[in-house]
């Protein structure tokens, strides 16, 4: 992981996070307790704040940044799939982003939405709560269902148990002199 300050602004970053090798965070960047940032991700807080919730997954080689007056949200219990890109958004309570999509300034994921896999959510766009949005740029297509929100709170909290595990590792690692 590396973090960079920048100007006055530097990482708040939870002690109960996991924080993958190959990380990137600079300037005004807050991350809360028990979330991971996966392998190869870049999260960037050099133009207006980026904070991100509690229990949040960002997965490997995303890419979170923001415009002027337009900072990113993400909010408790959120997972973001491999390789998104998040820019000026805001993403609500027990969302999902699928792998490869991309969420543009001004837009607006509501609680327990899913952003399918490749989708662009183009600026302004506001996805309603406990809907799946998806394709280029992404519509609403239908309401989610139990077995989906199952399915979203499953992905979520074995991401919060499986960087305990990784974070656990990186300890007894460094421990024995292995870096």
């Amino acid at each position: 992981m590396i973090i960079y300050p920048y100007g006055d602004k530097r990482p708040d970053i939870d002690k109960s996070c996991y924080v993958a090798d190959g990380v990137v965070i600079t300037g005004d960047v807050s991350i809360g307790a028990d979330s991971s940032i996966w392998f190869h991700t870049v999260i960037r807080g050099d133009v207006a704040p980026t904070e991100i919730g509690e229990r949040v997954n960002i997965q490997d080689q995303s890419m979170l940044h923001q415009s002027p007056d337009q900072p990113l949200i993400i909010e408790d219990d959120v997972s973001v799939g491999h390789q998104v890109m998040l820019h000026g958004c805001k993403i609500r309570k027990k969302a999902l982003i699928g792998m490869k999509a991309t969420v543009l300034d001004g837009a607006d994921i509501g609680e327990e939405a899913f952003v399918a896999a490749g989708s662009l959510v183009t600026p302004d766009t506001e996805v309603p709560p406990r809907t799946l949005a998806m394709g280029s740029p992404a519509r609403v297509v239908r309401d989610l269902n139990d077995e989906d929100l199952e399915e979203m709170k499953r992905v979520r909290e074995a991401y919060v148990e499986r960087g305990k595990t990784y974070a656990k590792a990186d300890k007894i690692h460094k421990k024995e002199g292995k870096e």
